[in-house]
């Protein structure tokens, strides 16, 4: 158990704040889960620390502990004031309340070679979009620690001809390293969600391992693909290539969508990039 464990209760009602569902909120109060996941983080003096929806603190302390110095945003109005009060005494801990998928993170970084380091503890109504946020945004990015749903880590991680292999795995893979960490109980919550959760590290890659021409023709292409999973890419691309285009990069066209990998699917878009250019007219 970390020191700042014992300094301030975890439990929210000894703050007079309950977990607001439309926030999807759950408090995280486990101590040895806690010290699990600011030892993944190791957080470092040097480091450009944010963290997404602190809720009552619980990591945020051993945060602060470690490195000095953390920015918060934070959309529950009512936890603003608890937590200014809770960590008054460390000078470089700010708190911006908003809504993280709105809000500038490039205001944090205090010259253009910094980059963040990102935490959170996301709700799952927000964890997709707001991961392909700082996917579109990964240049700025360190590395991320997610506390998330198990089933979107899954997701996250899994590989071609996997259940849980689309979208969202494709994309965070294009941009990153994905490692799953560990899986938390719904007892180290309060109130308990009715599922595992589990935290996951996101390392953007410094030199992309199969860069596509244009990044976001190779979302369409991923989108188009999932559409319709349970199609093959002969009816699921065929808005963007016909058969005969799709065979022609050695691609089978009975395939599903889940069979092709990241690197098949870059080869797809970069040919869709050159038929656009192609068909473009010149200005």
């Amino acid at each position: 158990m970390s020191k700042a464990s014992n300094k301030h209760s975890l439990n929210p009602n000894d703050h007079g704040h309950k977990a607001r569902k439309r926030f999807g909120q759950n408090f995280l109060h486990d101590h040895y889960v806690i010290d699990k996941i600011v030892r993944s983080i190791n957080p470092k003096a040097e480091d450009c620390l944010v963290e997404i929806g602190p809720g009552m603190g619980a990591i945020t302390e051993p945060l602060l502990e470690a490195s000095g110095r953390l920015n918060v945003v934070e959309l529950d109005r009512d936890l603003v004031p608890i937590l200014r009060t809770k960590f008054f005494n460390y000078p470089d801990f700010r708190i911006f309340e908003g809504d993280a998928l709105k809000f500038d993170f490039r205001q944090l970084l205090d010259h253009d070679d910094q980059q963040l380091r990102i935490v959170g503890n996301l709700p799952y109504n927000i964890s997709t979009p707001l991961i392909f946020h700082f996917l579109s945004h990964h240049a700025m990015v360190k590395d991320m620690h997610f506390m998330l749903q198990k089933e979107v880590v899954d997701r996250l991680a899994a590989g071609p001809g996997c259940s849980d292999y689309g979208r969202l795995g494709i994309m965070a893979q294009y941009y990153c390293k994905v490692e799953p960490l560990f899986i938390v109980g719904p007892g180290s919550f309060n109130p308990p969600p009715k599922v595992d959760s589990a935290i996951v590290r996101l390392v953007p890659y410094d030199e992309l391992p199969y860069p596509a021409k244009d990044a976001k023709v190779l979302q369409r292409v991923v989108r188009e693909a999932f559409s319709m999973r349970r199609k093959t890419i002969r009816n699921t691309l065929k808005k963007l290539l016909d058969a005969e285009e799709i065979e022609a990069l050695g691609l089978d066209t009975s395939l599903r969508p889940e069979r092709l990998t990241l690197q098949d699917y870059v080869k797809v878009a970069d040919a869709v990039y050159d038929k656009q250019q192609r068909e473009t007219p010149d200005n």
